[in-house]
């Protein structure tokens, strides 16, 4: 049986009346516009019949009455990868900008968290010279001596420690960046990793940053840290502990990043029952520490479920599934040898992830029905992603996709890797300047709320060929509208659409969505560089930040009530569907 889309829903009555009056009207109106295509028309002698595709309205309503999922307000998150201490860039966590970029996407979680969690190590120090870690001498003195001044004032003030780095400080960062990031990369090929320590200072610096920007911070421990009969070390973990609660700092927690991976990562295997007793142990010590006895728990971080991790996450879940507060795996949907922009547009790839959505919470609703799931690591691409592919529009379609698949699926909350560092699959690049998929991100959290609602689509049904899946590439999302966004009343409503044709696409809005003004944020590539563009236009203007501290003004098109949406070829558009006083959007 072919697969359905996940935007396809069944039909009430009502509804497929409200179409079959929407399609008369557009019927006979075509007899007297010639820019009607909704119906067929004889080609003229010699010319080509149009595409099935391209003759066809497709007529779009979402039922408003009551929500099929709701998810998180932080359903969109980030995370940073513990090789920022390592490669310099933890240092820089107080610039201005960064911050403001951050905040920009809260509410939010951030996961300090990855391959490295499990190689960190805490020592309460602060001594700099000691615990900096390689390349002090990359900077000059007086810049070093600034970044000291302002690691004293962290615990002296109250409030934000915000910083300009100066041009230069920030090219010898990014040579020590570069340098860094060839040693890392070597570590991951050969299997061989070395240790990173999370100073006091170090710590002081993540929650400062994640405080000021509106982040809640979940924070990775080492689960390698093992004593001689394979049990858990618990001494770093304790001592980081007591530091943060005599800091009052709100962290959430984790163990381990990956663990069906260890084998082949340190030679070294810890088993689901082992695991579970490490989480079970992790949860005693956390109620231990008076300031953590409520903190949330969070695991295990599952790799991509194939069947070494599927085996994993079941004997965990079965040993240890009441210990976290939500399960937490993770999804990358191609290495870092992809190399061409049609990768990202295969349907078949964006498919991927409902198929693992489906392995995860099987095992999930088999142990504890309920439990809240977590894609606690996502990303376009692992191994570093591609310059010019991951890091420009193109990778959008991947990122969009995988919001609207995530939360029509139930997942509560997706972490994207990473927010920033080195590489190319970040949102914010080494000059601290928005990509892409930040650009996405940030008019997804201004537009779109946790409460996910069904869409109904007419128009795209195509016959089914033996053997063949039925893959769709226009790509339709409903939710109500985010509350934390005044400009809209509540019970409006937000429809994002992916258009993976290369050809323009025309939707009408049918049913309750008919007669209702439309507000229209199309994101298309901005230059010349097509789908390979690393900026964004909003409705014809280019995105930029206007200074360190404001965003550029999101201004929507006004679309007149009963105007049929058209989606350019390759583009993400979304739509607010405004005072239409959706009742599933009211409460």
């Amino acid at each position: 049986m072919p697969k359905s889309s996940p935007c396809l829903f069944p039909w009430s009555s009502l509804w497929l009346a409200s179409l079959a009056t929407l399609v008369v009207q557009s019927v006979l109106s075509s007899s007297y516009s010639s820019s009607s295509s909704s119906t067929y028309q004889r080609p003229a002698a010699g010319g080509k019949r149009p595409g099935f595709m391209e003759r066809t309205l497709i007529l779009l309503d979402v039922n408003t009455r009551s929500p099929i999922r709701v998810l998180n307000d932080n359903f969109l998150s980030l995370q940073l990868d513990p090789s920022i201490i390592k490669d310099g860039w933890l240092d820089f966590l107080s610039s201005k900008r960064l911050v403001t970029l951050a905040r920009g996407l809260s509410p939010a979680f951030l996961r300090f968290g990855g391959k490295r969690s499990d190689f960190l190590q805490f020592n309460n120090q602060k001594n700099l010279a000691k615990f900096r870690g390689p390349g002090p001498d990359y900077y000059l003195k007086n810049y070093e001596d600034d970044i000291v001044r302002s690691d004293i004032a962290l615990d002296k003030q109250k409030g934000c420690k915000l910083a300009n780095h100066p041009d230069i400080m920030l090219e010898l960062q990014r040579e020590k960046a570069a340098t860094t990031q060839l040693v890392l990369l070597k570590e991951q090929l050969s299997n061989i990793y070395s240790n990173i320590t999370l100073t006091a200072r170090s710590l002081d610096k993540l929650y400062n940053f994640a405080d000021c920007a509106g982040l809640h911070l979940i924070l990775g421990l080492n689960a390698l840290h093992r004593n001689p009969d394979n049990s858990w070390n618990t001494s770093s973990t304790l001592s980081l502990l007591k530091y943060g609660a005599g800091k009052k700092y709100n962290i959430s927690w984790e163990l381990g990043n990956e663990p069906n991976a260890y084998r082949s990562m340190v030679g070294r295997a810890v088993n689901s029952t082992q695991l579970a007793q490490d989480y079970t142990k992790l949860r005693t010590l956390l109620q231990s520490v008076r300031y953590y006895h409520r903190a949330h728990l969070y695991g295990p971080n599952a790799g991509r479920p194939r069947k070494n991790a599927i085996l994993l996450l079941d004997g965990f879940m079965k040993n240890a599934g009441s210990v976290v507060d939500a399960v937490t795996w993770q999804h990358y949907y191609m290495d870092g040898r992809v190399n061409k922009v049609e990768d990202f547009l295969k349907t078949r790839l964006l498919d991927t992830l409902t198929e693992q959505i489906t392995k995860v919470t099987k095992v999930v609703n088999t142990h504890t029905p309920g439990k809240k799931v977590w894609l606690g690591g996502l990303g376009p691409a692992w191994a570093g992603g591609t310059s010019n592919l991951s890091d420009t529009y193109a990778a959008g379609f991947l990122w969009v996709n995988t919001l609207g698949m995530a939360a029509m699926q139930g997942i509560d909350v997706v972490l994207r890797h990473s927010f920033f560092d080195y590489g190319y699959t970040h949102l914010v690049d080494q000059h601290f300047n928005p990509l892409p998929d930040y650009w996405f991100s940030l008019v997804f959290k201004r537009l779109v709320g946790p409460r996910v609602l069904a869409v109904r689509v007419a128009g795209l049904q195509r016959k089914p060929q033996p053997g063949r899946v039925l893959r769709d590439k226009l790509r339709i999302y409903a939710h109500c509208t985010s509350y934390y966004n005044h400009n809209y009343v509540r019970g409006s409503i937000t429809i994002y659409i992916i258009n993976l044709h290369r050809s323009r696409k025309k939707i009408k809005l049918a049913g309750t969505l008919r007669n209702n003004t439309v507000h229209q944020y199309l994101l298309q590539p901005y230059g010349t560089d097509g789908l390979r563009a690393k900026h964004v236009q909003l409705n014809g203007e280019k995105l930029l930040m206007v200074d360190n501290e404001t965003f550029p003004e999101l201004k929507p098109k006004t679309l007149r009530a009963g105007r049929t949406i058209a989606m350019p070829p390759m583009t993400i558009g979304f739509y607010v569907i405004k005072n239409i006083n959706a009742y599933a959007c009211r409460r």
